[in-house]
């Protein structure tokens, strides 16, 4: 009987043993995913600062930037006003934090969606504003890509929020027009 118990309590003792093993294995595997991001991320920053530095042409663009960043941003800030959605509250460009707010609000709530869409069909001025921010972030998107050989750069606007929000206003865009 003593000896029963022993075994039951040993067996119980081993099963913890694995379990919290298997979690520590799942901790450390999810942290190391996290370095390689990281790195990844890290090397990519390098190429891109690497390319701002030798592309005359980008770094026209670069040197432009802001400029072309603060025009987006006229163009989302009536936008953002008329669906109810606030910035993000990080350091980051205030471009990045709108455009970072209207993505998260529309991951947090796909009705976003369909608010900027009664707001496109009801208030030409989001539909103006809408018009302009898809045109001048696809003319910077387009004037990347034709002046940068590797495509770097002009991928990491395109696959970024850039290109998010851009999809996101073409299809509200479009949704507007469809129930016109």
């Amino acid at each position: 009987m003593e000896n029963a118990i022993i075994f039951g309590a040993l067996s119980l003792i081993i099963v913890a043993i694995c379990i919290i093993g298997f979690y520590i294995h799942r901790i450390l595997s999810l942290i190391g995913n996290i370095n390689k991001t990281t790195d990844h991320q890290f090397d990519l920053l390098v190429k891109i600062q690497s390319v701002l530095k030798t592309k005359s042409a980008t770094n026209a663009v670069a040197e432009h930037a802001e400029m072309i960043y603060q025009d987006l941003l006229q163009n989302l800030i009536p936008i953002m006003a008329a669906i109810d959605i606030m910035p993000r509250n990080t350091p980051e460009h205030p471009l990045w934090r709108a455009l970072g707010g209207i993505m998260d609000e529309y991951a947090k709530n796909p009705f976003a969606l369909e608010k900027l869409r009664r707001a496109i069909k009801l208030d030409s001025e989001v539909s103006r504003n809408i018009d302009n921010y898809i045109r001048r972030a696809d003319d910077f998107l387009h004037h990347l890509t034709n002046n940068e050989p590797d495509g770097l750069l002009s991928n990491t606007f395109t696959d970024g929020l850039l290109g998010q929000s851009l999809t996101f206003f073409a299809q509200a865009k479009q949704l507007a027009a469809q129930s016109s």
